[in-house]
């Protein structure tokens, strides 16, 4: 009898207590998923993804409900600086300073891809990054010219968008895109 009782008075006190039994998850600590464009940007909102550090241009470090998680932004692909089988590529430091202008020490909204895995080979969460003003941040790279529209293996939810952007980064010159930008020169 009391083996029959214990998972019931187990559910029971979950239920109790305010916990999600299934998610495992208290009910009054779920990070929220609309923006708060109240909540000041660059202080701490522990019920907020806060963005403690950037890798590279397409891939950060959040901390999300005490967790620090590695992110790799959905769309996008920027120039590498942080590979080690490969060298820093052209615009890679210029693409890195400028997701560290938009997101190092900021609250933000997250968003998976319903079309894409929660992670990618690497363990990453993948995910579209907004910030509280609503900002898609994914976008914002490739539309600054930081970085190109990238496709891994399935259409993703903002594709047209982000090659849109991209084709306009071209057309305008900005960022990679510009003329000068990655001039190589022969010091022979």
């Amino acid at each position: 009898m009391k083996k029959r009782l214990a998972p019931f008075l187990i559910v029971l006190f979950l239920i109790l207590a305010g916990e999600d039994w299934y998610s495992g998850r208290m009910r009054g600590f779920v990070v929220p998923t609309k923006p708060l464009a109240s909540v000041a940007s660059t202080t701490p909102n522990a019920t907020l993804p806060f963005v403690t550090r950037i890798i590279d241009g397409d891939t950060v470090v959040i901390m999300i409900e005490g967790i620090p998680e590695k992110v790799r932004l959905i769309g996008v692909d920027t120039p590498e600086t942080v590979d080690p089988r490969k060298t820093v590529q052209c615009f890679g430091k210029e693409a890195s300073a400028f997701t560290r202008s938009l997101l190092e020490n900021k609250n933000v909204e997250l968003k998976a891809g319903p079309t894409q895995g929660d992670r990618d080979k690497y363990g990453r969460l993948l995910r579209y990054v907004y910030l509280l003003d609503g900002t898609l941040v994914n976008k914002e790279i490739i539309a600054r010219g930081y970085g190109h529209e990238y496709t891994y293996r399935l259409p993703y939810q903002h594709q047209t968008d982000f090659r849109n952007a991209e084709r306009s980064a071209r057309e305008s010159q900005k960022g990679l895109w510009a003329n000068n930008a990655c001039i190589v020169t022969n010091t022979l």
